[in-house]
């Protein structure tokens, strides 16, 4: 259960991103995972079963589950606010 995860951060410069030799482990004995769904068809779909895949790997905390209300804008300051402070790392997903 200690294996050490790769986090990606999709924006970063590639100079940024952490490589394979500098891999931070992380303990997922109280990790406190949150889900951001964008409010297409299918994203709750994809983020239960990207959270059920995790939960079968890893000890989680908690799972914070929040929604968009719309696809096209961004998440509420709230929302996203809740996120910051009840999760250590959020998924977001689209789909269709």
């Amino acid at each position: 259960m200690n294996d050490p995860i790769c986090l990606v951060v999709p924006e970063a410069p590639a100079v940024q991103s952490v490589g394979a030799a500098q891999q931070r482990a992380i303990s997922l004995a109280a990790v406190r995972l949150g889900t951001l769904d964008n409010a297409k068809g299918n994203a709750d779909h994809l983020l239960r079963l990207l959270v059920e895949g995790i939960r079968a790997q890893y000890p989680v905390k908690s799972v914070l589950v929040e929604r968009k209300a719309t696809s096209g804008n961004g998440a509420p300051a709230p929302v996203l606010q809740k996120l910051a402070n009840e999760a250590d790392f959020v998924v977001s997903a689209m789909a269709d």
